[in-house]
């Protein structure tokens, strides 16, 4: 299938679409449970008066027909040690059938553009362990696994707890 790529920046018209490959995300990492946010969240929380993520989306161009293929939802934070920017990544999806056609590839180049824009320091981001096509690719582009890290989570019934001082 001949195509051409194609990245932009997402806008609230895209919520339907971020919200349906979110969807297919969850079912990729078997964690559908975990989807308890809608698109009325995705359309507050990223296109109204203080946007907490920006997302690219990934086409396929094909003729005159484009198709949504993937996305890349992002947010910064900010690093002390390096006192910069850093683009954290939270989520990339490609759909499965364009897998191995450069859309991952040409989101994350996209993605390091935006981080030299803002004078990101670095971008970080996280990989299930099992998901070994995944951590290959990140490899093949330079990115190493910070093992001496690990990820803790707050949220739920704890957060609550906790925030209310019990």
């Amino acid at each position: 299938m001949n195509g051409k790529i194609r990245i932009r920046v997402a806008n609230r018209e895209d919520v339907p679409s971020i919200f349906r490959l979110v969807e297919k995300l969850a079912e990729y990492e078997k964690l559908t449970h975990q989807v308890t946010g809608t698109e009325a969240d995705f359309l507050r929380f990223g296109f109204e008066n203080q946007p907490y993520f920006h997302a690219l989306m990934a086409e396929w161009v094909q003729e005159s027909q484009v198709q949504t293929v993937g996305f890349a939802l992002y947010f910064f934070t900010f690093s002390t040690f390096l006192a910069r920017p850093t683009l954290y990544l939270e989520d990339l999806f490609v759909l499965p059938e364009f897998r191995g056609r450069g859309v991952g590839t040409a989101l994350l180049k996209e993605l390091a553009g935006i981080a030299l824009k803002h004078e990101c320091g670095r971008m970080e981001w996280a990989v299930l362990d099992w998901n070994e096509p995944a951590i290959r690719f990140y490899r093949s582009i330079g990115a190493r696994p910070l093992r001496e890290w690990t990820t803790f989570r707050l949220d739920g019934e704890a957060l609550q707890q906790f925030a209310r001082g019990k």
